[in-house]
């Protein structure tokens, strides 16, 4: 997320660092690439963040490279992250049976300075941070020591952690959760349904709940709505009463949607299951987007282009690149095969995926692909699309042709 072109308006300075950061990134390949994995990984971590304390129990629920040696091999994770304009690095290795390292530094003037670090049960302090000592106590080879720590309140801790687990994704599959008995994730149409809901409540926060997210916009909310251009004009929130799952006769009071549409003059209610499913993914983004426009955090998006007209897809990165409607550097992260999406992105802003011959991905910077930097001024789909830099599928006809003619 490191900005090569600064001074334009999808690029943000950061002080502290000496760099800017971008606001977007886009990840493009191939189908079976791994563009969906590199979600996936980020969106495992948050959640093992979660529930690794109450949850891993006598097995870590990894998912391993499936190939060679990749089941037998530990799995290492590193994130850094911008708080309060400190850099912050948090590693993970671990397999099935244990967490063999783990460690959080920040770097306050430039210096790397350790929080914590831990090798198997041995866990080591930063000085002046006596209140996490009772973490020792509660560590087991299969919890995260970020976990554990997170619950003495350190600011240095749980403002990482806030920070982490409120990431949000959008698009991903249920494997990517590692918990094996279901566990907290706020739906997307959930999220969406508060900003239009007048009776959603506020409560004290805490560490993994969403009770301290931006306050409900409805107007807001119907902004972002009406921008999609599919003729709704309103939001209707009503109380609609459901069976509970496994439990014969009881039931459950959900928050039921109707959307209004402007029909010949006429405003008609629509239900939701009634939508098209792209209207039903616009709706669903709502919460997410505004969420993390507001409170400056960070949106992964498997597959953008799925359901999104294109337009629409555009709009979305323009709001995320426009100062006007991300004052505080919230940032998009995406994977996507519509290549008309780059002509809307700089070239520090896209990524490749490729996978090589033991069945890995590679995941490479456009900018510095080849060793060589991509001309700023360059038609980015068009070389894409001419396989000037690789990650696109190498579509092999001859075998299928000479199949087919047997059939015949």
């Amino acid at each position: 997320m490191i900005a090569i072109d600064e001074g334009r308006e999808g690029a943000r300075r950061v002080a502290l660092l000496g760099e800017s950061l971008v606001t977007v990134a886009a990840i493009f390949g191939p189908n079976a690439s791994g563009k969906s994995n590199v979600i996936a990984a980020f969106a495992w971590l948050r959640d093992a963040v979660q529930h690794s304390l109450r949850q891993w129990e006598t097995e870590i629920p990894v998912d391993p490279h499936a190939f060679g040696n990749g089941p037998d091999s530990p799995t290492e994770f590193v994130v850094d992250y911008l708080i309060g304009g400190v850099r912050f690095e948090y590693v993970l290795r671990l397999d099935r049976t244990a967490v063999h390292y783990e460690a959080l530094f920040h770097y306050p003037e430039k210096k790397r300075r350790r929080i914590f670090e831990r090798e198997a049960l041995e866990l080591k302090l930063q000085r002046g941070l006596g209140g996490l000592s009772g973490t020792r106590e509660l560590l087991t080879d299969s919890t995260l020591a970020l976990s554990v720590a997170a619950r003495f309140r350190e600011p240095l801790v749980s403002d990482f952690v806030r920070a982490l687990t409120r990431a949000q994704t959008f698009g991903m599959p249920r494997r990517s959760r590692p918990t094996t008995r279901g566990g907290r994730s706020l739906s997307a149409s959930r999220a969406s349904i508060r900003w239009f809901d007048n009776q959603s409540a506020t409560s004290q926060p805490g560490l993994f709940d969403d009770t301290d997210l931006p306050t409900p916009d409805r107007e807001l909310a119907l902004a972002l709505l009406r921008m999609a251009d599919m003729g709704i004009v309103d939001v209707l929130i009503d109380d609609e009463e459901v069976p509970r799952p496994g439990d014969p006769g009881s039931t459950r009071v959900l928050r039921g949607v109707r959307l209004v549409h402007d029909a010949d003059e006429e405003h008609v209610p629509l239900e939701f299951i009634a939508e098209s499913h792209g209207t039903q993914i616009w709706f669903d983004l709502i919460g997410p987007v505004l969420v993390a426009l507001q409170a400056g955090g960070l949106l992964l998006f498997d597959e953008l282009d799925a359901s999104l007209h294109p337009a629409l897809s555009a709009q979305l990165i323009r709001l995320f690149h426009d100062r006007a409607t991300n004052p505080r550097g919230a940032q998009l992260v995406f994977a996507a095969h519509n290549t008309s999406l780059l002509n809307h992105l700089n070239r520090d802003e896209v990524w490749l995926t490729e996978k090589n011959r033991a069945g890995a991905t590679r995941l490479g910077a456009l900018a510095d692909f080849a060793g060589e930097r991509v001309r700023r001024s360059q038609n980015l789909e068009s070389a894409y699309l001419h396989g000037r830099f690789g990650a696109v599928p190498d579509i092999n006809q001859a075998d299928l042709i000479y199949s087919l003619r047997r059939i015949g």
